[in-house]
C-alpha cells in the first residue's frame, strides 16, 4: 500500500525535516555509544553486539544507528508486538522501561531475535503526550540454558535460557530490583550481566532528554510532520530505485546444513516478484523447521529481507519504516523462515545468512550488477574453559570474519563479519587478558577467494589454544560443502573448516561446520579456515595488473594465477 500523500499542504519545512533527521540519528549513536563504553562484557565493548533506534509513539522506525543489520530491523517490530500485546500506549509513563527477550513474545515469533537478545523500550513524552520511544537491543553472553554463553544443538527454545515477556524493569523512575533479580539469577556470570543490564537501562533512556530539546526548539507539531515526512522521503525514494528492476519472476533456492548434518540438507526457496515499484519475496515451499537452533523467528526473516532491499537501493536513503512498504513478504508460519513454539532459534543466523545469498542470487537474474556473489555465511566461534588462576569459568571467542562476495565492480572485502552480522573483531589482546586462551594465527586464508573479473574476498585462517580447565567449544560455520557461489561466471570461493591439534598426533576435524557443544582438552588447539566469497564475471577477464598485486599482497599464489587466471 502506498502510503504516500499526494499534497503539499501542512508539510514539514525541508530544512527542519534534514536538522531533525541527522539528530534523530546523533541520538541512537549516543544511546550505542554510551552502551559500548558502559559494557563490562567483550561481546559488547569490544564486538559492539548492539544497537539502538528511535520510533514513534506507534512503533515505526525513525533512526537507527548502525551496528548489526539483524537487530537494526527487528527493534521497531518487537515494540509493535509489546505495543500490541502486552503494553498499550495507554499504559506507558514519563521513566518506565520495558525489558524483553522473548522470540515468541504474543504468540506468533515477532519478539527478540533469540533469548541472548534483551531489548529495551523508554517512551518519549511532551506535556503528557506520548511522542516516541527509544529502543536498544543488547547481546548478553549468558542468560542462561543449556551451556554456558552458547547452546549447542538445542531441540526447543527451553533449552535457551530465562525468556522474559516484555514487563517494566523500571516504573516510572524506580528501578524494579525483584525483577532485576530474577534475570540475574538464571545466568552463571551475575556479575558481568548485572553491569551490562544496568547500562542498558541507563543508556535507552539517553535519547529522553535529546528529543525532549529537539520538541523545544521545533514544536511538537513540526516535529510530528517531519517524523511523518522522513518516512515518506524514504518511502518514494526506495519505489524510485526499485522501478529500475525488471517487472518479472524470479525463483532461486539455497541449502542449509549443507554437509548433511542433522539430516540435512534442507531448502530455503524464493519466489521474488517484481511489479512496478513493489517487491514480494514468497518462501512458500521452505523445508518445515527443524529441532534444532538454525529456525528463524519471522521478526529476523524480515529483518534480512530488509536488510537486502536496503543494499540494492542506496545507502543515501535515509533509514526509516518508509523504506519497508513496498516490501511484502510471505513466510509460512512452521518453516525454517518463520518459527512456531517451541522450536529453538539460537543459531537462527544461519537461516538469516542463507536468505541473503538467496535473495541475491534471484536478483541476479534481473540486476546481475547491483548484487554480490555468495559470501561466508555465519561464522561463529566461542569457547568456555576454568581459568586456572580464578577458578571462574570463562567464555570467550567470536563471531568470525570470512569473506564477501564479489560484485560487478569490486573485489569482495577480504576477512569481515559480513551482511547481517556486521561485528567488530575483538582485540587478541583484549581476549587473552581476559580469558583462558593463547592466539596462535590470525591470518588472510591465501587462494581462498573464489577467482573472477572480480575476486572474491579471502577468508582467514585462525588458530588459538585453549589454557583453560575442562574446556568445550560450540562451533558454527558455513559452506563447507555447497561452496559460496559466484555470479556472471565468477567462480566459488573455497569452503571452510574446522580442525583440532593440526599437525599433531591427535589432531582430528569435525565432521560438521555446525556441531553440538565439542568436548576440547587443555591445551588443545583449534584452528578455523573459514570460507572465502565468491567470483563476479569470468577469470580470464581480470585485469592482469589486478592478478599480480594480489599475489604481491599475498592473498593468491603464483600457481593460483596461473591456474585461474592464466598468469604466470
Amino acid at each position: 500500500m502506498n502510503h504516500l500523500s499526494t499534497s503539499n499542504a501542512n508539510r514539514a519545512d525541508p530544512v527542519t525535516m534534514e536538522i531533525v533527521r541527522n539528530g534523530l540519528r546523533a541520538v541512537a549513536q549516543r544511546i550505542t555509544r554510551r552502551m559500548i563504553r558502559s559494557a563490562n562484557s567483550f561481546i559488547i565493548k569490544e564486538m559492539e553486539d548492539c544497537s539502538a533506534s528511535i520510533l514513534d509513539a506507534e512503533g515505526h522506525l525513525l533512526a537507527e544507528e548502525a551496528g548489526p543489520p539483524i537487530q537494526l530491523n527487528t527493534v521497531g517490530i518487537c515494540l509493535k508486538t509489546v505495543l500490541q500485546h502486552f503494553l498499550p500506549a495507554s499504559e506507558w509513563h514519563p521513566g518506565d522501561v520495558v525489558l524483553t527477550n522473548d522470540p515468541y513474545a504474543g504468540g506468533g515469533s515477532l519478539g527478540s531475535t533469540h533469548t541472548n537478545d534483551y531489548l529495551a523500550f523508554a517512551p518519549i513524552f511532551h506535556e503528557e503526550k506520548l511522542v516516541a520511544f527509544s529502543g536498544l537491543m543488547v547481546h548478553h553472553m549468558d542468560v542462561g540454558g543449556m551451556n554456558m554463553a552458547t547452546r549447542g544443538w538445542g531441540r526447543e527454545i527451553f533449552q535457551e535460557g530465562l525468556r522474559l515477556p516484555p514487563l517494566k524493569i523500571v516504573k516510572q523512575g524506580v528501578l524494579d530490583e525483584g525483577l532485576l533479580s530474577v534475570v540475574l539469577n538464571n545466568t552463571r556470570t551475575p556479575d558481568i550481566l548485572e553491569n551490562d543490564m544496568r547500562a542498558q537501562i541507563a543508556s535507552v533512556q539517553v535519547a529522553l532528554g535529546d528529543l525532549r530539546d529537539m520538541i523545544e526548539r521545533y514544536g511538537l507539531s513540526q516535529m510530528l510532520l517531519c517524523f511523518r515526512d522522513l518516512m515518506d522521503y524514504s518511502e518514494q525514494q526506495t519505489r524510485d530505485r526499485l522501478r529500475i528492476i525488471p517487472d518479472g519472476d524470479y525463483l532461486h533456492q539455497v541449502p542449509v546444513l549443507d554437509d548433511g548434518n542433522h539430516d540435512g540438507p534442507y531448502w530455503l526457496r524464493l519466489k521474488l516478484s517484481k511489479r512496478g515499484d513493489e517487491m514480494t519475496f514468497d518462501f512458500t515451499g521452505t523445508d518445515l523447521q527443524i529441532k534444532g537452533p538454525i529456525n528463524s523467528p519471522l521478526a529476523t526473516t524480515l529483518a534480512a529481507v530488509y536488510y537486502v532491499c536496503r543494499t540494492i537501493t542506496g545507502s543515501s536513503i535515509p533509514s526509516n519504516e518508509g523504506c519497508k512498504r513496498p516490501i511484502h513478504i510471505i513466510a509460512p508460519a512452521g518453516t525454517l523462515v518463520n518459527a512456531r513454539h517451541p522450536a529453538a532459534v539460537y543459531q537462527r543466523m544461519v537461516v538469516c545468512h542463507s536468505i541473503v545469498d538467496l535473495i541475491m542470487g534471484a536478483l541476479a537474474q534481473a540486476v546481475p550488477e547491483r548484487v554480490m556473489a555468495d559470501s561466508c555465511g555465519c561464522l561463529y566461534n566461542f569457547a568456555n574453559a576454568e581459568h586456572p588462576v580464578t577458578g571462574q569459568r570463562v567464555t570467550f571467542g567470536e563471531v568470525v570474519p570470512g569473506g564477501l562476495g564479489a560484485t560487478a565492480y569490486a573485489d569482495g572485502i577480504d576477512v569481515i563479519a559480513c551482511h547481517v552480522t556486521n561485528c567488530h573483531i575483538p582485540p587478541i589482546e583484549s581476549m587473552e587478558i581476559e580469558s583462558p586462551v593463547r592466539y596462535i594465527a590470525r591470518e588472510l586464508r591465501v587462494d581462498s577467494g573464489g577467482p573472477g573479473k572480480y575476486r572474491g574476498g579471502v577468508g582467514q585462517r585462525l588458530q588459538y589454544q585453549v589454557l583453560g580447565k575442562d574446556p568445550n567449544l560450540n562451533h558454527t560455520a558455513q559452506k563447507s560443502v555447497s561452496l559460496p557461489q559466484g555470479i556472471a561466471g565468477g567462480l566459488p570461493g573455497d569452503g571452510g573448516r574446522w580442525v583440532i591439534n593440526e599437525g599433531l598426533p591427535s589432531e582430528r576435524r569435525l565432521p560438521h561446520a555446525i556441531g553440538d557443544v565439542e568436548p576440547l582438552q587443555e591445551g588443545d588447539i583449534v584452528t578455523h579456515y573459514t570460507p572465502g566469497g565468491g567470483g563476479f564475471g569470468s577469470p580470464t577477464e581480470r585485469d592482469r595488473d589486478a592478478v599480480l598485486a594480489d599475489i604481491r599482497a599475498g592473498l593468491i599464489t603464483p600457481e593460483h594465477a596461473t591456474q585461474y587466471y592464466g598468469v604466470s
